[in-house]
């Protein structure tokens, strides 16, 4: 049998969190991040792969997951209360809390007896570009079995990862999650997570699933899918109009933000040097979402949320780096990030 989820309760202060669309509303209400948890294996090659034979790369074993991503990312921009709801195989389950937990984030996981945690291999080249293998394993499963209206308790925002929207069970869950929400005030944002599954599921199909949604967070080629407008402007705007706020990333050219059908100015992003761009847009969403709870203005939260991920692509993996304490030296052990039962490789 599966576990179900634990109950998040309230937090001391009981703040529902209701505020706009777009603003944030200071104050000590939690995110609450619905969404996947997943093992991702990176390897980093700077040759092209070789068919059939041999590629020399950097290979290493992290917890991942957009919805787990983002989740770390709001917590390392100061939320003290991040929750987030998920599930993973039961072999894998004590291994994401503790990470979880490391990462200031309360877990709040579903453990599945049937299936394994999902895995994603991405493929990284030479730091601009990224090809993601995926295994959704118990990422799909989840349900609205594993939700209960409890898990508002104290949430100012939730966001829902993209990916539950791409099986039926998710989709329900997400349906009654954004009809919870709706009905405490709490605004709801989707970021859409892959343009390739977004064709799979079909535009105006996931623009309904959406509904009642009033923040909308897609990268510029997914914009483009949903709009069917080859410019991202004209995506962010178009999608403004659906959805009441908008703001669409754009790598290293930034982010575009358009509210009820008005583009504000673009948000530029800081210039880096990239390792590897996983996770770039969780770090993004996550600090985006912190900085508005935090009671920053669109615009504002926006900037905040491309400096996250300008630092997110120069580390390997989706997740923030852990924290260094002082008078150590080097990089943290990849120990540190191992699952059970495996190996850890050397930290390059």
């Amino acid at each position: 049998m599966n576990s179900g989820p634990v109950n998040g309760g309230a937090t001391d202060d009981g703040a529902t969190g209701g505020g706009s669309a777009g603003g944030g509303r200071a104050g000590p209400a939690a995110l609450l991040v619905v969404g996947d948890v997943m093992n991702d294996v990176v390897a980093r090659h700077s040759a092209p792969l070789a068919r059939g034979t041999d590629t020399a790369a950097r290979i290493r074993v992290l917890p991942g997951g957009a919805g787990a991503n983002t989740a770390c990312w709001a917590a390392r921009r100061g939320r003290a209360d991040v929750r987030l709801l998920g599930r993973v195989g039961r072999s894998d389950l004590a291994w994401h809390e503790e990470r979880l937990r490391a990462a200031g984030v309360r877990p709040l996981l579903v453990a599945d007896d049937t299936a394994p945690t999902g895995t994603v291999v991405a493929l990284v080249d030479d730091g601009t570009e990224r090809t993601f293998l995926t295994d959704s394993g118990a990422v799909p499963l989840i349900s609205p079995a594993d939700w209960s209206a409890s898990l508002l308790d104290g949430v100012g925002r939730l966001h829902l990862s993209g990916y539950l929207f791409f099986s039926g069970s998710g989709r329900a869950l997400a349906r009654v999650a954004i009809g919870a929400a709706r009905s405490r005030g709490v605004p709801v944002s989707v970021d859409p997570a892959s343009e390739g599954f977004l064709r799979t599921l079909g535009a105006e199909r996931a623009l309904t699933a959406y509904d009642g949604v009033s923040a909308l967070l897609p990268n510029a080629d997914e914009a483009r899918f949903l709009t069917g407008r080859s410019d991202p402007a004209e995506a962010a705007v178009a999608l403004s109009r659906r959805v009441p706020l908008a703001v669409v990333t754009l790598g290293r050219g930034g982010a575009l933000v358009a509210e009820s059908g008005v583009l504000r100015a673009p948000i530029p992003a800081p210039p880096v040097r990239p390792l590897d761009p996983t996770g770039a847009g969780d770090a993004f969403t996550g600090t985006f979402l912190a900085a508005l709870l935090a009671g920053a203005g669109v615009s504002a939260a926006a900037a905040e949320g491309c400096r996250a991920g300008a630092e997110a692509v120069t580390v390997v993996g989706g997740r923030p780096p852990p924290p260094v304490p002082p008078g150590a030296c080097g990089s943290p052990s990849a120990s540190s990030g191992s699952p059970p039962g495996r190996a850890p490789r050397p930290a390059h």
